[in-house]
Formats: structure tokens, sequence, C-alpha cells
């Protein structure tokens, strides 16, 4: 089989290095100069055999099957990729199949890499990076790969030092070219400020909620907007895909919950909140088939994310329902409130399985364990509370901290917790003993957030002082103080696969990436105009997603 797409591959070059040229279709002359409202011409298409088509559309696919590189095959693709690069675009523009040249692009750089062709696979990152910047006006006209694009294209560029002759022909910029892409892999312009960016599971969408109440879902191979999603009457503060990736759910300040359906942008459900209150905490459960959010009405409400009807309103706070989490299997619900107490409601039965009276102060944060047998609740009583689910029962009331504890993480094996704190400390406690096995001081302020790798060695910390922090939980010693943001940080996530990495965004306008490892930053990735809200990895930890006040979504590699 590898020898076959060998031979394919190589008749695909060959055939593209014979027959593609520059304007292949022979539009008139006047017609291929930049004009805004111009579109390629649908009868253009009939002008390019099928083999050549074939060529085009395939060749990328045959070549990642070939298991080894002879010099002709590699002769056949030097050729093709400095000469003829720019005019396979063109080739693809016109027969509307862009959004393929992205993805051929994308999966040879992996091929080039692997055979340590590192000049042709620099080459390709750049051609690469070059249209996804220029998709949205390449594809609607074929031509204007050299009118739009070789304008404006970096001065260091590889395609701009590649491509000379292509370059000379079209307007030059004088002054304010920047010398390099930079790092962002995508910038997406949103039009308003951005509140919330999330992907979906398989990495080939984003979605973003922002101040102009709209719900825009975007394609990561283009840039482009697959969906913009009307509804809400105020801004979105929220967004994320279902599990499988065919809704979103947005929160808005409007008081409602909208469950969209990704294919065809139509709301599937329309979640009318609580008696006109805010919503302070929503979840979603792990097969995405409900929806449950805590307000400041004292309710919890279960929502079929399907029909958008409400499944049960579980009354019994007396107070702000501060927070709210599933358990793994979504059989139960578990909410803490202004009101001192934490509730575990039946998500069948939406009755009061236990009422956890303890706290002598708000429940601010409340989290399942991952085999659902426990609760840790945070308090501004200061303390750390360990319930058992079945009982109801406090199993350890953890004593340490000496102001109110903001955030609460269970680690994967349940073994584990951590705490955060307003006295700028985390605390690290043994569950079956109730014990702190470190207290992690270094933060100069408020901890606001925690969160422990997947394998458990490690907890993240993300503070007012700007600062986020690895610590070893085995040793309770710092990894790293991942130093750097200049001011607040808003937001920070660990990769779940691939190598251990931190993504953190902050009020100073960037993204940095940060090795685990090392507690060095990876990349400092530059391009926001203002502060950074959210950013999310996604499944494979490959690509970043950033959303700023700045009105754009950026999608960065984290590799380049």
């Amino acid at each position: 089989a590898s020898d076959s797409h060998e031979l394919i591959a190589l008749k695909c070059l060959k055939l593209m290095n014979r027959s593609l040229k520059y304007n292949i279709c022979e539009i008139p002359k006047e017609l291929t100069v930049s004009r805004r409202e111009r579109a390629n011409s649908p009868e253009n298409v009939g002008k390019i055999s099928e083999a050549l088509k074939y060529s085009c559309i395939y060749w990328a696919a045959h070549l990642a099957e070939v298991k080894v590189f002879d010099t002709v095959l590699v002769d056949s693709l030097r050729i093709f990729l400095h000469e003829h690069l720019l005019h396979w675009i063109e080739c693809l523009s016109t027969l509307g199949e862009l959004q393929t040249g992205v993805k051929s692009l994308g999966g040879i750089v992996t091929v080039f890499s692997a055979f340590k062709l590192h000049d042709l696979q620099l080459l390709v990152q750049d051609g690469r990076q070059c249209l996804q910047m220029n998709f949205e006006a390449v594809h609607r006209h074929c031509m204007e790969i050299y009118e739009s694009a070789l304008v404006w294209i970096p001065k260091n560029s590889l395609i701009c030092k590649t491509y000379t002759a292509d370059v000379s022909r079209v307007p030059r910029v004088i002054v304010g070219l920047s010398d390099s892409w930079g790092s962002a892999e995508l910038n997406m312009q949103n039009g308003s400020v951005v509140r919330s960016v999330a992907f979906s599971q398989d990495g080939s969408r984003v979605v973003s909620g922002s101040d102009d109440k709209m719900v825009r879902i975007w394609n990561v191979t283009t840039g482009g907007v697959e969906a913009e999603l009307k509804g809400h009457t105020d801004r979105v503060m929220y967004v994320a895909f279902s599990q499988e990736g065919s809704r979103v759910f947005s929160g808005s300040e409007d008081n409602m919950v909208r469950i969209w359906n990704v294919m065809t942008g139509e709301v599937e459900a329309e979640l009318k909140y609580h008696r006109n209150s805010p919503v302070t905490s929503v979840a979603l459960s792990q097969d995405g088939s409900r929806v449950i959010s805590g307000s400041s009405d004292k309710t919890v409400r279960i929502w079929n994310a399907t029909t958008g009807e409400v499944e049960a309103e579980l009354k019994g706070h007396t107070r702000w329902v501060t927070s709210v989490a599933f358990s793994q299997d979504g059989r139960r619900i578990v909410s803490g409130s202004f009101d001192k107490t934490v509730r575990i409601w039946n998500v069948a039965t939406g009755e009061v399985e236990a009422e956890l009276k303890s706290h002598t102060n708000l429940a601010r944060s409340v989290a399942f364990s991952q085999d659902g047998s426990r609760v840790v609740s945070g308090s501004d009583d200061n303390t750390v509370r360990i319930w058992n689910v079945t009982t109801g029962k406090v199993e350890d009331k953890l004593k340490g901290h000496t102001k109110s504890v903001w955030s609460v993480a269970f680690s994967q094996d349940s073994s584990r917790v951590a705490s955060g704190s307003e006295d700028r400390t985390v605390r690290i406690w043994n569950v079956t003993t109730g014990k702190v096995e470190a207290e992690l001081k270094g933060h100069t302020d408020l901890v606001m957030s925690v969160a422990f790798s997947q394998d458990g060695s490690c907890v993240v910390s993300g503070s007012r002082d700007r600062t986020v922090r690895m610590w070893n939980v085995a040793t309770g010693e710092v990894e790293a103080e991942l130093k750097g943001h200049t001011d607040w940080m808003n937001s920070v996530a660990f990769s779940l696969e691939g190598s251990p990495r931190i993504v953190s965004g902050s009020d100073e306008k960037t993204v940095r990436i940060w090795n685990v490892t090392s507690g060095k930053v990876e990349a400092k990735l530059k391009g926001h105009t203002d502060r950074v809200m959210s950013v999310a990895f996604s499944q494979d930890g490959s690509q970043v997603v950033s959303g700023s006040d700045d009105q754009t979504v950026r999608i960065w590699n984290v590799t380049t």
C-alpha cells in the first residue's frame, strides 16, 4: 500500500508541476486586480482537468501514507513547493476546495518533521500561515492569493523570499509591515468584547460569547465564522460545547441559558431563569443531557438539555446559591450557599438527600470526589470540610486557613484535596487522615483558583499576585513559580494531553504558555490589545484559544 501511495503522490506532483501556473483559467487582466466585491466564477471550474483536480485535492493524503522518501519524490516536492505552491492555492480556490488546502498543509508538516525535511517543513508552515491569515479573501477570489495575501505578507516570511517574482508584481507596503507572522495561528475578529471561549472536543471548532449578545461558532481550520447565534438580549458570559460537539450551551446576563444546534444554528431550547435573578453558577452533566444552575433566587434548577424544559426546581436554600456541581455519574448534585449549608440532591427525584450543616459562614466552593462518595466544601469560616455523601456527615473539618477558602479541588484518585485561600496559602490535605500534607506558602495575595494535574503529582494555583505556581504534591515544594505577568491573571488551565503545560491569560494583554517541568515560559503570545479574559487548551494540547476585551478570539499553535 505504501508503494502505491508513493507512486500516486509522485504522479500527482509531476502533473501539478507541469500544469499549474499563474492565472491558470486565463482570467482577463482587468478582473485579476483586487476588488472587494469580486468572486470566483463557477464556469472556471470546467477549465481545470479532472486529473489536475484530483491531484490538487488528494496529493497530500497519499503523501501522508508514504513510508520511505526517495530522491525523486523529494525533488518533485521541492519543485512544487518552491515554484507552484501559490498556483496550487489559486487552483484550490477556483475549485472551492480551499479548506482542503489548509488541512493538507497541516498534515504534511507532520510528515516532513518525521522525515527530517526541515527546510520544506518551514516553508509549508509559512504557506499554511499565509493561507489561514488570508483565507476569507482567497476563498472569495482565487487571484487574491497574489493581489491581497502577498501585499500584507511579513517581510521575513519564507513565502515572501521564495516567491519574489510574484511579490514584486503587487503593491508594496512602505511603512508598518511586520517582520514576522508572530505567534498567533489565527486572529478571528469578533467585533465585540469576548467574555468566554471554548474548544469542541475534536478541536475543529471554537465557540465564543461576547458583549454584543452573540454566540459565534468558528472554524479552527479557516478562522471563519460558521454561525452567528442570535437570541440573547444581554451580553453572553459563558459558553460550552456538549461532549459530542453537536450542541452549544450559552449563558447570558439576560438570565437565560440557550441550547443551540451546531449543525443548523437554531435554538433547541431556551432555559428561562430564576424570576430575573442573577445566575451565580452553572454546570453540565458528563453526558451532556442536563444542565444545572444556581441563582440568587435561592434555587437550583435541573434542565433537560434536549428540550430546554425544567426537570426540577430544587428549593431549600434560604440565601444565594454560590456553587453547583454534578457527580461524575450524573445522579447527584451538590450546592453551596450563602445560608452556610451544603446540600446534596437526587437528580432523579429532585429531593434533598442531605442537608449538610456545619459551616458557620457562607459555603463558597463545592466539588465531588471522582467516585462520588465524598463532597468537599470551602467556606468563609476559614475551613475545608469533607462530607460523606451516603451519611451526610462531616468526615473531617480541616482547619488551618486563617481567612476565607475560595477554591477547593479533589485529586483524580480522590486521595487528596487542595484548597486556596484569602490567607495567600495553598494547602494539600490527606483525605484519609484529614491532616495537612503541605502548607504551600509563597503567594503574596489571595489564591483564587487551584487544580490538580491529571496524574495528581502536581497542584497549580493562580493568584491575584499575578503569578501561577506549580507545587509538587509529594514534597510540598514549589516546582516552579511562573512569573512574567505584570498584571492580574484572569484565567489559567492545564493541558490534558501531550506535554504537560499551563496556559495563563492576564490584564497585561498577553497569553503565556509555561513548561510544567522547567517552570519556564515556552511562549509569550503577543497580539491582543486589551486584557485576556479567558484561555483554554484544545483536548490534544496542540492549540490554545484566547478571548480578549480587544474583541478578538485568537487560536495559537502551541508548537510554533
